[in-house]
């Protein structure tokens, strides 16, 4: 009785082959990796504790609770936004994720793209530091406003589109600010990484605090679609989920920061670094 309880939260509330697809295709991808490739063991355990997390966030039974409680829905956001793509840029995949592809997509299919000047541009804005930052909290700001949130809430399509949205904009921000090489080839050198990663919680904390001490309900979509927990008010349910917004996205980029910075001390000490931004560092 207690193993099906468990494993029923596991059943999808709403059935997505786009999740199963995208899972299923970056876990076979890892798995015929480690075997060219094998990372070491707590970069295997950052990998597949962040993709199990994500897809938990984005198919199971918890979306029926995110989509009734506000509270919840900043916990699947947290998880989509920060908690599981920060995990999986943290086990640094892209070596592993690359040896899993049949050499001839890489040396025919990836490596043609990647030479194309649309990839490039793209890549380049994309990556920018500002952009990224901005993209980063700006579309917490986008989903949270508050006749923006009553729509998609409403429409399934858009639903889907923000959280697949928060999803994919956390993993680029985490893997640009993660990635622990000098730069080239890393998008960002050692010390902007640091800055970034600093910048994003200051917005973050803004808009957490004015979801906190708001004094109406913003988001009374979820009165409307019904509660999963009456006993809860519109108000708490409202505060807590702006201290979640507030108070664990913060912590994470303090995190981020931390990591950076020990990535940079870490390269210096081996002499990886430009020897203009080594003479900077120490």
């Amino acid at each position: 009785m207690v193993r099906m309880s468990f494993l029923y939260w596991f059943v999808p509330w709403e059935f997505s082959p786009t999740v199963i697809v995208c899972c299923t295709v970056a876990a076979l991808l890892y798995l015929r990796g480690m075997r060219r490739r094998p990372p070491g063991a707590w970069r295997q355990l950052s990998f597949w504790t962040g993709l199990l997390l994500i897809y938990v966030a984005l198919h199971s039974y918890l979306d029926y609770y995110a989509e009734r409680e506000f509270f919840i829905h900043r916990i699947q956001h947290l998880v989509l936004h920060h908690i599981g793509p920060f995990l999986i840029a943290l086990s640094a995949p892209g070596p592993v994720l690359r040896a899993g592809l049949p050499l001839h997509w890489r040396t025919r299919y990836l490596a043609r793209l990647q030479a194309t000047r649309a990839w490039r541009m793209t890549a380049d804005v994309l990556f920018n530091p500002w952009i990224a930052s901005v993209l980063f909290f700006g579309i917490i700001y986008v989903w949270l406003w508050p006749s923006i949130h009553f729509v998609a809430m409403l429409d399934w399509r858009l639903y889907r589109v923000m959280n697949w949205s928060v999803t994919i904009d956390g993993l680029m921000f985490w893997w640009l600010v993660l990635d622990r090489r000098p730069c080239p080839p890393a998008r960002l050198a050692p010390g902007v990484r640091v800055l970034v990663s600093l910048g994003v919680a200051v917005p973050q904390i803004l808009i957490g605090a004015l979801v906190t001490f708001a004094r109406h309900d913003l988001y009374p979509i979820y009165d409307l679609c019904g509660r999963a927990f009456p006993s809860i008010s519109s108000m708490t349910s409202q505060m807590i989920g702006g201290l979640i917004l507030w108070v664990p996205s913060a912590m994470m980029s303090v995190i981020a920061a931390l990591l950076a910075l020990r990535s940079w001390m870490s390269l210096s000490q081996r002499g990886r670094l430009p020897r203009r931004v080594e003479r900077l560092s120490r």
